[in-house]
């Protein structure tokens, strides 16, 4: 028996289960991260609309840019995705792996204060 699985992610009979999946953890830390940045940037833009009264504009910035991060997402999903079985258990990889949830964590989090940011700078000059 194969102590590989199969490229849809099925086990065959006897196949042992990895202790570390780099697309597994990717995937869940993408979903996460969107959770994070949509919520942030919810409570972030609700702020901004009561400072500024641009109500219409706000909600506007909100669709968009909750819209825009998921491309991004995706582009740190499909990277690891794409690993072959041993890759995908391979130590190897922590470090790329590490940089990445760096990458995908400041993205999240530091986006939706950025973009607020900018929103009401625009609002001020307007």
């Amino acid at each position: 028996m194969s102590d590989t699985f199969s490229n849809n992610n099925a086990a065959p009979a006897g196949a042992r289960e990895y202790a570390h999946d780099w697309r597994k953890k990717m995937s869940d830390h993408v979903a996460y991260a969107l959770l994070v940045y949509t919520g942030l940037q919810i409570f972030a833009t609700m702020g901004a609309m009561k400072e500024t009264g641009m109500k219409m504009m706000a909600l506007f910035a909100l669709v968009v840019l909750v819209g825009a991060i998921i491309p991004a997402c995706r582009k740190f999903e499909l990277r690891w995705r794409n690993l072959t079985d041993e890759q995908a258990s391979d130590m190897a990889y922590e470090s790329a792996f590490k940089r990445d949830l760096i990458g995908l964590w400041l993205l999240a989090i530091g986006l939706p204060f950025v973009l607020t940011m900018l929103f009401k700078g625009i609002a001020a000059i307007m």
